[in-house]
């Protein structure tokens, strides 16, 4: 297996990283940003058709209020773009979008003490995603970082089949499971997975833009006695880089 110092320099990892000096991550624990997510969720889903019509214009549902919930959300030039949820599935806490779909293929991991990080509710602003079509790399990047930083076995991806191949071809996932139907969607889902620990170094090999330091982690995801995160968060992929060349130069 190919070490992270043996990172690759194309163009596009040139211009991902450049994207993301123009990004914050933001740690919803706030009421105003939950409303934001919740906002850009429901816009999302009613153009596609996904959810029905509500008079709050919000989507939320009863996973956002588990203990071992994470929502994020992802600024670019200070607005809003995009949003995930990730919940860190354990065996004393199993809630979690695959979990609803896929208990009878996960609680036999949870049962042998694996640890899964299971990201959902990816949705971005349609008018950027059409002109930042990569944003979603900066989105994902939120679940890789939350696979070290709770040192998980394996990150979930429950998708549509035809998103399917990028998660293969980008984050090694591999298909767990037939596809299935969903709680109040309207397609069907497919079960894939990443085996974390053994894959996150090729991947931030291939695409640097992955890469954090241990600070930027813990300001994402440690809270505080009151549950509270940082306002906002800055991306730390250069000084990860930076940092790894600097061991290299010692070593």
């Amino acid at each position: 297996m190919q070490s992270q110092d043996q990172v690759q320099s194309t163009p596009f990892i040139a211009s991902m990283l450049d994207l993301l000096e123009r990004v914050e991550y933001r740690p919803a624990t706030y009421a105003e940003d939950l409303e934001d997510i919740y906002r850009l969720r429901y816009d999302a889903y009613r153009r596609e058709g996904f959810i029905e019509e509500n008079s709050e214009h919000l989507c939320i549902d009863a996973l956002d209020d588990t203990p071992n919930c994470y929502r994020h959300g992802v600024y670019l030039d200070g607005k809003l773009v995009s949003s995930l949820r990730i919940h860190v599935v354990a065996a004393q806490h199993r809630q979690s979008a695959g979990m609803l779909v896929y208990p009878d293929i996960l609680d036999p991991l949870l049962d042998r003490g694996m640890v899964l990080i299971d990201p959902s509710r990816f949705t971005t602003d349609y008018e950027i995603s059409i002109e930042y079509p990569a944003l979603s790399y900066l989105t994902l990047r939120i679940a890789l970082m939350a696979s070290v930083h709770f040192n998980a076995d394996y990150a979930l991806h429950v998708v549509r089949p035809e998103h399917g191949p990028f998660y293969q071809r980008v984050f090694y996932s591999k298909p767990l499971a037939e596809r299935r139907s969903y709680p109040g969607l309207a397609f069907p889902v497919q079960l894939l997975a990443t085996e974390t620990k053994i894959t996150i170094p090729n991947i931030c090999r291939r695409h640097p833009f992955f890469m954090s330091t241990a600070a930027e982690r813990r300001m994402m995801f440690d809270r505080d006695a009151h549950g509270r995160a940082p306002l906002t968060v800055l991306p730390t992929a250069r000084l990860a880089q930076q940092a790894l060349r600097e061991e290299k130069m010692l070593a």
